[in-house]
């Protein structure tokens, strides 16, 4: 049984930084694209990052270019996300994700594209 599970959330003033991880299990040849989603008090759930297998392919939303990075260790089965200058609309319960096919690059933002997901972590921006 495939087990994703996050860590890394807390609380951070504006302006700091957090960095979540992901570590997958129960499956052994691996995940084509993993991503991170979060989910606001009251909206929907929205994509923030995605990365394909080589880690040569990225996706981001546009609310996280030049803040949000993402990374993935293959041998591990482990993928992060690094959040730097975080601001209180960042607030929310982030999920990772993860699928077994690989989908056109546009398509990671869907989550409908992923099989696998974690409970979430929070992560709280406030002054």
């Amino acid at each position: 049984q495939v087990q994703l599970e996050e860590s890394g959330g807390g609380w951070v003033q504006p302006g700091g930084s957090l960095r979540l991880s992901c570590v997958a299990s129960g499956r052994t040849d691996g995940y084509a694209v993993m991503a991170w989603f979060r989910q606001a008090p009251g909206k929907e759930r929205e994509f923030v990052m995605a990365i394909g297998r080589s880690g040569g392919s990225v996706n981001r939303a546009d609310s996280v270019k030049g803040r949000f990075e993402v990374s993935r260790d293959n041998a591990k089965n482990t993928w992060y996300l690094e959040m730097n200058n975080l601001q209180p609309e960042d607030t929310g319960v982030y999920h990772c994700a993860a699928a077994a096919r690989r989908y056109n690059i546009g398509s990671w933002t869907s989550m409908d594209k992923y099989d696998y997901w974690g409970q979430g972590t929070q992560v709280t921006v406030s002054s």
